[in-house]
């Protein structure tokens, strides 16, 4: 038996967006042996656990707990007494509304030692992203945060509205959607300006936000008049400065806004390309379909290296290849300086910024991002030169094929391509049914292989439109159109930046007034 206590850190995750997490919270959470986490807490942020982790769900909404709160305290300090390193998830912060306090008190009764790592709350993350400045200069100084939870006048309110009423300053209430009418009548009833602006932000900081505005007086009818689209989690908001929201609702203004974008792209790639996507509005779920692994036998690519001084040329044709190579090349117990000779080849910018982040900088990046400009850059400088391809175990062979008849190539693999089992029920479950408007295919393999993972009502959304496909390259593309599908959108620049403005073109043409 572990005699040694682990430790709970409760985490703050922040507001929807996954890039509010702070970095010690990301830290905490990349060290967890168990990740207890809640409702609101964005799901790509359990990728930040190690694989072996646990991800225990313990979400609680109004009207529905799975998992009570008392048996989530017991639950903390169970897997803490097994010695292990606990992460309790949180959205927003642990102490503001979330009862963190409460979980930190049990922890101490029951001698578990824990810290805190706080994050961005609602009221002030949710509310920037709608555009509402909970304070301002020329508005207000003070704000104050409190609980919609309860109705006013219901026997567990425990809120002062005559002293909240005269409060000067900004009242954001939480959880305050249910009882936003009631909130505002008694507001009003006590003295508040019925013209006194309002607002209710409801999903803050994601691509289903959505932000309704009047005042006190006309705030119910505008929610009412906006139907199902206003939801829980919501945030009332009563001030002033509500009024300065049209001009500073930048969220709302990002170009991929409001959509739901499925990255297909393995582990290690997905994270900067989510990154990407979210800082442009949109929504992401990882659903990798390849997973990019060690090679099994790594003797030729041992051999390789050891015979790099016979080449002239070395090649790489992703960032993979280019990690791969050189950590087994420091494995070897050599260095860069085994390179010196060489001239290096990298089929695209991604790939010319994987060797720059070993001081390494490529030769030749051909004009065209793909296996054929590459041959036809390196034609005219390898005739009669030894050339190293340092690539995946499979995929296409152009290089190889064109190269040959001019110079001696020898092909190795250096990493390995492995086809993912499945997707995860959620992935699965949001493609067959959920929202989700675009698919982003970086290659022929990957293509496929999501073509083999999803289920016949997954496909059927994209055979019918419903879900389009965005295309890195006219060969990812061809893959796409053999298999049944249609493109949507196709990068001009054959990289991620460049399936990134095929995105944002094709959703601006839709939001066009002129489009068809």
């Amino acid at each position: 038996m572990n005699t040694q206590v682990g430790t709970v850190t409760l985490v703050g995750a922040g507001p929807g967006d996954p890039g509010l997490l702070t970095q010690a919270g990301a830290e905490a959470i990349a060290r967890a042996e168990v990740v207890v986490y809640d409702h609101l807490v964005q799901l790509r942020l359990l990728d930040l656990a190690p694989a072996h982790a646990d991800r225990v769900f313990a979400g609680k909404q109004r009207g529905r707990c799975p998992v009570p709160q008392d048996e989530i305290n017991a639950m903390l300090v169970r897997f803490a007494r097994e010695g292990k390193a606990v992460v309790r998830l949180k959205g927003g912060d642990p102490y503001v509304f979330g009862r963190g306090a409460e979980e930190a008190e049990h922890l101490i009764a029951h001698g578990v030692p824990f810290r805190v790592i706080p994050g961005v709350t609602a009221g002030v993350g949710a509310t920037s992203y709608a555009g509402i400045p909970v304070t301002h200069r020329d508005d207000t100084s003070a704000v104050a945060f409190v609980t919609g939870h309860n109705e006013p006048g219901d026997p567990g309110d425990r809120i002062d509205w005559p002293a909240l009423a005269r409060f000067p300053g900004t009242i954001v209430f939480y959880m305050g959607l249910r009882h936003h009418a009631a909130i505002c009548a008694t507001l009003i009833r006590l003295g508040v300006d019925s013209s006194t602006p309002a607002a209710i932000v409801c999903n803050g900081a994601t691509a289903a936000q959505r932000t309704v505005a009047g005042t006190l007086a006309t705030l119910a009818g505008v929610v009412s008049a906006a139907g199902p689209g206003i939801a829980s989690p919501a945030l009332l908001v009563v001030g002033r400065v509500v009024a300065r929201r049209e001009p500073l609702a930048w969220f709302e203004r990002l170009p991929l806004f409001g959509r739901t974008i499925v990255v297909t792209r393995p582990i290690g790639e997905s994270d900067p390309s989510a990154a990407d996507l979210e800082a442009l509005g949109a929504e992401v779920v990882i659903a990798p379909t390849v997973r990019i692994l060690p090679i099994d036998d790594p003797g030729p690519m041992d051999d390789a290296i050891d015979r790099l001084p016979a080449f002239d040329w070395l090649v790489f044709t992703s960032g993979n290849g280019v990690r791969h190579f050189l950590d087994r090349l420091e494995a070897r117990g050599r260095d860069l300086r085994a390179l010196g000779h060489l001239k290096l080849a990298a089929i695209g910018p991604a790939t010319a910024e994987a060797l720059a982040r070993y001081r390494l900088r490529a030769d030749l990046v051909p004009e065209s991002f793909r296996s054929e400009g590459l041959a036809e850059a390196l034609a005219p400088l390898v005739s009669g030169k030894r050339v190293l391809l340092a690539r995946a175990d499979r995929g296409r062979m152009v290089l190889q094929e064109q190269l040959s008849p001019i110079a001696h190539v020898e092909q190795i693999p250096v990493y390995r391509n492995a086809d993912a089992d499945a997707l995860t029920p959620d992935v699965l479950d949001r493609l067959e049914r959920g929202p989700v408007d675009w698919i982003t295919l970086t290659s022929s393999a990957i293509t496929a292989r999501l073509h083999a993972l999803l289920s016949d009502s997954a496909r059927k959304r994209i055979e019918t439109g419903a879900i389009r496909l965005a295309s890195i390259s006219p060969v990812t593309s061809e893959a796409a159109r053999r298999l049944g599908w249609s493109i949507d959108a196709e990068a001009t620049e054959h990289t991620w930046p460049g399936l990134l403005r095929a995105l944002v073109s094709a959703e601006t043409s839709r939001k066009s007034p002129n489009s068809d």
